[in-house]
């Protein structure tokens, strides 16, 4: 498997354990992503520090968990440069939060969180 799986209490971090976010990997992800909307999971992190390299069915991956967050939230953390300029062009990043690593992912969402 290309990624692992966190569950906590009020949140899920998805580590893309993998250089590449393609059709393969992309296409595991969609599947944990739709057992995650199963169980009401609402909030997701998604680290992507070791991802070099993401195609449109990675986009797709990461519009099907924006979708499972409608009612949370879903950050993206670890941006790696060429992923950062795919996630900019396909213009969709204002909706969904971009942070430099996975635990500045969770300080955000344990604030927002705190908050409610």
């Amino acid at each position: 498997m290309g990624f692992k799986i966190d569950k906590r209490t009020d949140y899920t971090l998805i580590a893309v354990d993998s250089e590449r976010l393609d059709m393969h990997t992309a296409s595991q992800l969609r599947s944990e992503l739709v057992v995650l909307s199963g169980e009401s999971v609402k909030n997701v992190i998604i680290d992507l520090s070791k991802c070099e390299y993401c195609d449109s069915a990675g986009i797709n991956a990461i519009l099907v968990a924006n979708r499972l967050c409608r009612n949370g939230s879903l950050i993206l953390a670890g941006l790696q440069p060429s992923v950062e300029r795919i996630i900019t062009v396909s213009n969709f990043d204002p909706a969904i939060d971009i942070v430099t690593d996975a635990n500045e992912g969770i300080e955000l969402l344990e604030q927002r969180l705190a908050r409610n």
